[in-house]
This record gives structure tokens, C-alpha cells and sequence, in this order.
């Protein structure tokens, strides 16, 4: 519960814990976007193609979102702070394991899966303390607002930062430096971070849910990766992933009647509110990752830039998230959350149109970006919103299971950007139109766009909150 001082500031002890929280979103979040800068450079060294390393960033991706259901539940059995801290253990060894990869089977066990495992470990625990801590819209706000804006920095940093440590000193030095950034995380959560609920060890574990739902996940983002290879492999992927999720939810219907806890419990998809902000935070991320794959490939691949010219160019990006992200209190105090939401997908997807406009019409690296600044505006404007919509609409008895499917949804929807708009782009890099190719995967990105305003549209109109405080 967030007590505040006699100068309106919360205390040291809760402000170091939202620090560890916001890092640990940031580092997530770069792990997932800054290998995008040096697909050419791990590929050369590791004697591997472009659609291996994809495939890598990718299986990272859909292993946060198939593992982030049963990673949420498993914070109520084991505990928040305990699985927090076995995620960033994992997360860690992971990022070492692939500093010194020396083949792509090697980096796929050590980025795609653990990472990934400890993403899903990680990451519900930090929205879950996050709700639990600070109560109220507003106050929540601010603090939802300081880690999403970190996360959106650290998704379109990642190809700034990684292309320069890439380019100074090697891609390698990259992972290096996440691992760096996870113990810094530890020290500061070591104490700083409480958990204000007792774990419940006695709470049964739904072993055939978990790996119902991580199939049925793994299933259909395959499928869209075989888009490029066999449409009609794709479509069968696609069908039985659906066909294993609807298995899924039929389970836990039945366990529900017959009186035992399912993984998840269907009160959670009869909120309106929060089925709306799922569906929003989905395509957030879908664009979030869809552009930063498609923007860092066609430059590397079709351009012929190099890291850091390519990194460099996400610099604009990167402003437009932390300005947008940062007045995330204030916008919160004075609009209603879904008019944020409907306004950050139109001011997206106009920066698509920019974007595209801008660089058809000349071939310097830098008419990219106003575009690039203007899509991360629009982006850094809904993430924390959206998040509030969700995390809110459910009280303290049902966190761990919200910031798990939550948390699922938006990497499910990075899976998805990266798999659908790389497939749509890299199908086309060899061909005799890569420029056409890269303006299909783009408007692929801008249709996401428009699925997540539809959504955000039929959001309840709430009033804005005034009870947000100081930090």
C-alpha cells in the first residue's frame, strides 16, 4: 500500500522498488528490439542467414508470451519477489550464455529460452507489485507511466544502444551489458522490494492448462513464421493453434464446475473494459516490434547500413516514447484514458503514413525521421493507459492470473509483429522489389494500427482521475 510523506513524495524504499521495476521492464523490452540492429553482424559471425537470427529474435518472443500465463499464476504459489528474483537469475545466465555463443543453436538456448523463461518469471511480479503498492488510478498511473515508459524506450532504444555497443565494441558486448544491467536490478531489489501478500504454497498448479495455452500460442505464431514457405502449412498451424486454445478454454470451464482452480479463471474475459485494453495493448506491441524489425532490416539488408547508422535513426523514436510517456500523469489527471488510447493509435499510424511518405520521396537515412518520431509520440502516449485500463478492472484477488494474460497478450503481439512483418519483409529482401516489400510489411504495421483504434473506440468513457501523487 503506497504511504506518502509529509512532502507528497513517496518513500525511499517504494522509489527504489519502482526503479528495479522500470529496469527490469526496460531490459526486457531491449532484449527484444536491439538484436534487430545486428542481424548482419551475428549472422556473418556466427556463419548463420538473416532468417536464422529472425527466427532466434522470434522464439524469444513467443516463449515470454506462451510462459507468461502460467508465469503470472505462479507468482500467487511461490511468490512475487521470489519469482522476480529466479526470473532475473535466469535472464541473467541466459545473457551471458549468449555473450560467448559460438554457434545460433548456443544463442537460441541462451537468448531464446532463457531469456525468455525468465522474462516470464520476471515480468508479472513487476505489475503485479506495482498494482498491489499503489493504489488508486492516478497513482498507478504514474507508476504504470515510469515502467512503460521504459519499456517503450528500451523496445526503440534497443537498435540505438545495441547498434553502438555492436559498432564500438561487438554484438557480444551487447548481452554483456544486459547482464550488467540485471545485476544492478537485484542490488536495488534485494531490499527495496516487498511483497505485501504471503505466497500460497498450498494453491494447486494447473500443469494441463499451462501447457494447453503455451501451445496453442507456440502454434499459431509457427504458423505465420511458414507464411513465407508453405501458405498451406501456415493455415494448419494457424487452425490448430485455435483448436488448442479452444481445448484450453474448455478445460477451464470444466474445472471451474467441477470446483477446482483452472490457470485461468473465465471472470477474467467478462470484463468489457479489460477485453477492449487486451485487444489495445496487443497491437501496441504488434507495432512496436513490427517497426523496429521492419525499419532495422530493410536498412541493414536493402540499404546497406551498418549498426550504428542504422541505430541511430531509433534515436528519434526514442525521444517521442519518453516525451509522450513521460507526461503520462498529467494526460491521465486531465483526459479520460480510452481518448489517450484512441489518440496515441491515430497518431501512430499517422506516422506510418509520414514515415512512408517521407521516405519514398528521398533516399537519405534521415527522412525517416520525423516519421519515427512522430510513431513513437503515439506509442509512448497509450502504453500506460492501456496497461491501467487492464491492471485496474480487477482487484488484489486476481492479479497474478491479469498481469499474466496481460503481460501474455503484449508478447504475443511482439511475436506476432516480428513474425508477421518480417515474414512479409524478408520474403521480399531477395527479390527484384525489396521497396515494396518493406511498404506491404509497413501498412501490415498501420492495419494493426487501425484494429487497436476500432478497440480503444468501444472503451468505456471513464472521467479522469485526480488523485495521482508527486514523485
Amino acid at each position: 500500500m503506497v504511504e506518502r510523506t509529509t512532502t507528497g513524495r513517496f518513500p525511499v524504499g517504494l522509489r527504489r522498488a519502482l526503479i528495479a521495476f522500470a529496469l527490469a521492464q526496460f531490459i526486457c523490452s531491449f532484449a527484444g528490439s536491439n538484436m534487430n540492429v545486428m542481424i548482419t553482424d551475428i549472422s556473418a559471425d556466427l556463419n548463420t542467414t538473416v532468417q536464422g537470427v529472425q527466427l532466434a529474435i522470434t522464439l524469444f518472443l513467443l516463449v515470454m508470451a506462451a510462459l507468461m500465463i502460467p508465469g503470472g499464476k505462479l507468482t500467487d504459489i511461490l511468490g512475487r519477489k521470489w519469482c522476480l528474483q529466479l526470473g532475473l537469475l535466469l535472464f541473467g545466465a541466459g545473457a551471458l550464455l549468449s555473450a560467448l555463443a559460438p554457434n545460433l543453436a548456443v544463442l537460441v538456448v541462451g537468448y531464446s529460452i532463457f531469456e525468455g523463461v525468465g522474462t516470464a518469471l520476471l515480468i508479472p511480479p513487476v505489475y503485479i507489485l506495482t498494482t498491489l503498492l499503489f493504489r488508486g488510478v492516478g497513482a498507478r498511473a504514474r507508476a504504470f507511466g515510469a515502467i512503460s515508459a521504459m519499456g517503450g524506450i528500451g523496445a526503440v532504444a534497443g537498435p540505438l544502444f545495441g547498434g553502438f555497443i555492436a559498432y564500438a565494441v561487438s554484438w557480444r558486448a551487447a548481452f554483456a551489458f544486459q547482464a550488467l544491467i540485471v545485476l544492478l536490478i537485484v542490488l536495488l531489489a534485494r531490499r527495496a522490494v516487498t511483497d505485501p501478500l504471503p505466497a500460497d504454497h498450498g494453491q494447486p498448479f494447473d500443469v494441463g492448462g499451462a501447457v494447453l495455452s503455451a501451445v496453442g500460442l507456440i502454434l499459431i505464431v509457427l504458423g505465420i513464421l511458414a507464411a513465407d514457405d508453405d501458405p498451406r502449412l501456415m493455415l494448419g498451424l494457424v487452425i490448430a493453434g485455435a483448436l488448442v486454445l479452444t481445448w484450453f478454454f474448455a478445460t477451464v470451464r470444466a474445472k471451474e464446475r467441477a470446483g477446482r482452480e483452472p490457470l485461468l479463471p473465465t471472470v477474467l474475459f467478462r470484463n468489457r473494459a479489460s477485453n477492449l485494453g487486451l485487444v489495445t495493448q496487443n497491437m501496441q506491441w504488434l507495432m512496436v516490434m513490427g517497426t523496429s524489425f521492419v525499419v532495422s532490416t530493410y536498412l541493414q539488408v536493402v540499404k546497406g547500413y551498418n549498426a550504428i547508422e542504422t541505430g541511430a535513426v531509433f534515436t528519434a523514436t526514442t525521444v517521442g516514447v519518453l516525451l509522450s510517456s513521460l507526461a503520462a500523469e498529467r494526460m491521465a489527471r486531465r483526459r479520460p484514458q480510452r481518448t489517450l488510447i484512441i489518440a496515441g493509435f491515430a497518431v501512430t499510424v499517422a506516422g506510418i503514413a509520414l514515415l512512408l511518405t517521407l521516405g519514398s520521396a528521398a533516399d537519405g537515412i534521415w527522412s525517416m525521421v520525423p516519421g519515427l518520431f512522430v510513431i513513437g509520440l503515439g506509442l509512448g502516449g497509450m502504453l500506460t493507459p492501456s496497461v491501467n485500463v487492464v491492471q485496474s478492472s480487477f482487484g488484489e484477488d486476481l492479479q497474478g492470473e491479469i498481469s499474466g494474460l496481460s503481460r501474455s497478450i503484449s508478447n504475443l503481439g511482439s511475436s506476432l509483429g516480428a513474425a508477421l512483418a518480417g515474414t512479409i519483409l524478408v520474403a521480399g529482401v531477395d527479390s527484384t522489389h525489396p521497396n515494396r516489400a518493406y511498404l506491404w510489411a509497413m501498412l501490415a504495421v498501420a492495419a494493426a494500427g487501425l484494429v487497436g483504434l476500432t478497440a480503444a473506440w468501444f472503451l468505456p468513457r471513464t472521467r479522469p482521475t485526480t488523485d495521482a501523487p508527486r514523485v
